[in-house]
């Protein structure tokens, strides 16, 4: 039986003015879920928006308290960041990836979407002609809003056929041999199928950026969170796989949101190679009238612009946080195991009732369990399962609306709390009870 009546849905999508809930965005189908918990007192199993569901880390709220009292709040923090930020920034990437990036380099930004807005328009401006972006999909639907706003076309193909070092070279020599690709997005563990590039087909990535001379943007928002290895351990193998290996075109956004589940603050990093913080383009100079140095027109020219900075005391919290990760005082990736858990056990649920995982294997291993994951049902289309799982109270959003072209949808498990692990059993036999007699 379902929990809501498709009348009661159909109101819920009216007033909120979401014209068609089976392609909707996270922001609409989370308003559809809360008009329907608001209106009915029914708990919703939320699986749609990828908000952290742990605690604030507490050095980080203490450290901006301290910063705060000292009276930093009566001037404005410089565009570049804080010296204790950048150099904080600089160590941590040296302990967790083993590479060297300068602190001047680390540039902090208001959350990972700022990072990659600022970063958009300054890889397709540094070249005339190398104008579009391409997308490794399955990705993070805003990143292509981002570009709808800012008029840049992009290209996107989806990875799940092309996954190993031949089959991937292969396909983006055929994406980059036009020669007008001026970056490529991707995020490592992947939002939303928690897909992870092993470190061959990174290489091809690497070597195909320099050829070509395409930026990589790697999202490393899921820092460390692929939790099939412990990479806990700072300045010990195993270190994060990452592009910056294989090219000095790369530009890392480090996010403070889900790894010290610090969201609310908007902080983030970009860690921008040092050969490429370094170069200059004619182009840039032209446009901004200045030296056309990239890092320093991406910060200066660009990403202050956006935002004016970042939140100094905002900037000292994160600051700590990454100092004491490098001191194995915090243990950052013990502290987000739990959504490895919840994983688990909510896949569990859903495969014992019909559904499958739809991105289930990297090259050489079976996904792990993380923040997210996809849920495929027999006979359905993804947008479909959106809708339908709606029925049940359980929210989603379909893998149509982040260049898949697999059918299902992504689900994350931030917001899953104990007492709703009965809830979705209960709910999904119910749903596997109503499908099995159609």
């Amino acid at each position: 039986m379902k929990v809501f009546s498709e009348a009661l849905v159909q109101e819920a999508c009216r007033v909120n003015s979401v014209a068609n809930l089976s392609t909707a965005t996270i922001g609409e189908v989370l308003l559809v879920a809360q008009y329907l918990e608001n209106k009915t007192g029914i708990p919703f199993i939320r699986m749609d928006q990828g908000s952290p569901g742990l605690p604030m880390n507490q050095y980080g709220i203490q450290a901006e308290i301290e910063a705060l009292k000292s009276g930093i709040g009566s001037q404005y923090p410089a565009a570049a960041g804080v010296p204790e930020l950048k150099k904080a920034a600089s160590r941590f990437v040296k302990a967790f990836i083993d590479v060297d990036i300068t602190p001047r380099s680390c540039v902090p930004t208001t959350g990972s979407v700022a990072a990659s807005f600022g970063s958009f328009i300054a890889v397709t401006q540094r070249i005339p002609g190398k104008n579009k972006v391409l997308f490794i999909d399955p990705g993070f639907p805003i990143q292509k809003s981002q570009l709808r706003v800012l008029g840049i076309e992009w290209k996107e193909f989806d990875i799940f056929p092309h996954r190993g070092a031949d089959k991937l070279k292969a396909k983006l020599e055929e994406e980059l041999s036009d020669g007008d690709i001026a970056a490529i997005i991707y995020s490592n563990p992947n939002n939303p199928a928690w897909i992870c590039l092993e470190e061959e087909e990174l290489a091809v990535v690497g070597e195909l950026a320099t050829k070509y001379d395409v930026v990589v943007l790697e999202d490393l928002a899921y820092f460390c969170m692929d939790y099939r290895r412990d990479l806990s351990h700072p300045f010990q193998a195993p270190y994060v796989p990452t592009v910056a290996r294989y090219t000095d075109n790369y530009i890392l956004m480090l996010s403070s949101s889900k790894i010290f589940s610090y969201a609310g603050q908007r902080m983030a990093l970009c860690c921008i190679s040092d050969v490429l913080y370094e170069k200059k383009y004619p182009a840039l100079a032209a446009r901004y009238k200045d030296a056309g140095v990239f890092g320093v027109t991406l910060t200066a020219s660009i990403l202050y612009m956006i935002t004016s900075g970042c939140t100094a005391t905002t900037q000292y919290g994160y600051a700590k946080m990454l100092d004491l990760a490098c001191d194995g005082v915090i243990n950052f990736v013990e502290d987000t195991r739990e959504y490895e858990r919840r994983a688990a056990r909510m896949k569990e649920i859903f495969t014992r009732h019909g559904f499958s995982v739809v991105y289930d294997r990297d090259v050489t291993r079976k996904v792990g369990d993380g923040f997210f994951y996809t849920l495929g049902y027999p006979g359905m289309t993804g947008n479909q399962l959106v809708v339908e799982l709606m029925y049940y109270g359980v929210s989603s959003i379909s893998l149509s609306t982040t260049g898949s072209h697999k059918e299902g949808v992504r689900a994350c498990v931030s917001r899953m709390r104990e007492e709703l692990y009965p809830v979705l059993e209960e709910r999904m036999a119910e749903f596997e009870k109503d499908h099995l007699a159609q």
